[in-house]
């Protein structure tokens, strides 16, 4: 009989608890350490600060805030007189802007806790995970079983407007910010699919995001299905390759498709029951700030060559799941089935600015094994197949048809 496991570290998969996961695609990062101070400003007016680029004049800033507070008079009932506090907000918040980078953003007091629930996975909204692509709000992919998937919402939908609001020049947070709301209440969201635009009222609801599913097909094909890279993703895939083995099929398919990502070191972990020790997993580069950064298998490499894998992908595969089906595929695991993945290749850390807010801040891109970067180019399949509007509604699935064919195929090779 041929084994497609080693069965020397096979206890790692059957009995072996895994160690927690605790990094991610955003590092929490230590909070700065506050003094109260009292300030008066009066004798800052003229005050230039010296940066690393040179000279910093401050004086057109204090004249902008010296002519608001001055002559603005609120003439629309969207219009108000901020807050000193609110001021300082959206300085920091304009200033984090100015780096053009979608995912750089501040978080005052209110959408910092917005954003812990997001976090948590404890929110009501409509379950989407949303960028901006090109300068336009694009659906990365509707979560599993979330009232985005029941709207019809897809991978690379453009937003055009939410309610009345035009998507135009919103940053992603203030796009959520519209989106979200209680449950049982709507949202209008106008899509634009191709050169169709279509407006789709989308129910709000208890967001419950499913991490894993598992299947054994009648033609002997079994599929692991993940959803997110969340803090339990690795203890839940260790369940599921166990059932993979004990179904005694040597053919596994990991749909990543609609997966955004999530804990890289949920992905750093995936990737090492496949890995020897010390292969790299995926590169950490921060370009002239530090040297590159490898994370690399822990080494369970539970399968050996008679393993018969392939992963897929589309559009709605981001982040982590670049990282791992890019890992597979590099090191000749598993081929690549289905469409061009998402390209969200970069490091977010998360940095406390008070107790109450926090700057999210990109610090690195990811890259490939052999050094290609996800953000720009995204993972290519071996073999591409696409899904069609007819097949959603019909509910075929020609992706899982075309990767069961290729993994029955008794000439079937490895990368």
């Amino acid at each position: 009989m041929k084994y497609h496991f080693n069965k020397v570290t096979i206890t790692a998969v059957l009995f072996v608890a895994i160690a927690a996961t605790f990094g991610a695609g955003i590092i929490v990062g230590k909070q700065i350490q506050e003094k109260e101070l009292v300030v008066d400003t009066t004798g800052l007016r003229d005050l230039q600060l010296t940066t690393t680029s040179g000279n910093l004049d401050l004086k057109p800033f204090w004249k902008a805030v010296d002519t608001l507070n001055e002559k603005f008079v609120p003439t629309t009932a969207s219009s108000s007189v901020p807050t000193d506090q609110d001021k300082v907000w959206g300085a920091i918040r304009g200033l984090a802007q100015e780096y053009g980078d979608p995912y750089t953003v501040f978080f005052p007091p209110k959408e910092t806790s917005i954003f812990q629930e997001e976090v948590r996975g404890d929110f009501e909204g409509i379950g989407v995970e949303i960028t901006t692509k090109d300068g336009v709000l694009t659906v990365i992919a509707p979560l599993k079983g979330t009232p985005a998937e029941r709207a019809g919402l897809k991978p690379g939908d453009q937003i055009i407007k939410i309610e009345k609001f035009i998507t135009a020049g919103l940053t992603v947070d203030d796009a959520i910010k519209h989106i979200r709301g209680p449950k049982g209440t709507s949202v209008l969201l106008t899509i634009k699919r191709g050169d169709k635009i279509t407006e789709v009222p989308v129910e709000r609801d208890t967001i419950n995001i499913p991490t894993i599913d598992t299947k054994l097909r009648d033609d002997g094909v079994f599929v692991i299905s993940l959803y997110t890279f969340s803090a339990n993703s690795p203890e839940l895939f260790r369940g599921a390759l166990r059932e993979f083995i004990l179904s005694g099929s040597d053919k596994l398919v990991l749909d990543l498709r609609g997966n955004p990502g999530g804990y890289l070191e949920a992905a750093t972990d995936m990737a090492s029951y496949f890995l020897p020790v010390g292969k790299t997993v995926v590169i950490e580069d921060s370009g002239t700030r530090a040297k590159q950064q490898f994370e690399r298998s822990k080494g369970y490499n539970v399968f050996n060559q008679n393993l018969r894998m392939a992963v897929l992908i589309n559009e709605g595969s981001a982040s982590a799941s670049e990282i791992l089906a890019g890992a597979l595929h590099e090191h000749g695991v598993a081929k690549l089935v289905g469409e061009k993945s998402f390209g969200k290749g970069s490091v977010q850390e998360l940095i406390d600015i008070t107790p109450d807010t926090a700057l999210k801040v990109t610090i690195a891109r990811w890259l490939t094994p052999l050094g290609h970067s996800i953000s720009q180019n995204g993972l290519e399949p071996d073999i591409k197949v696409g899904m069609t509007q007819k097949d959603f509604e019909n509910k075929r699935d020609p992706q899982m048809e075309k990767v069961a064919e290729i993994l029955t195929d008794p000439n079937f090779k490895r990368n």
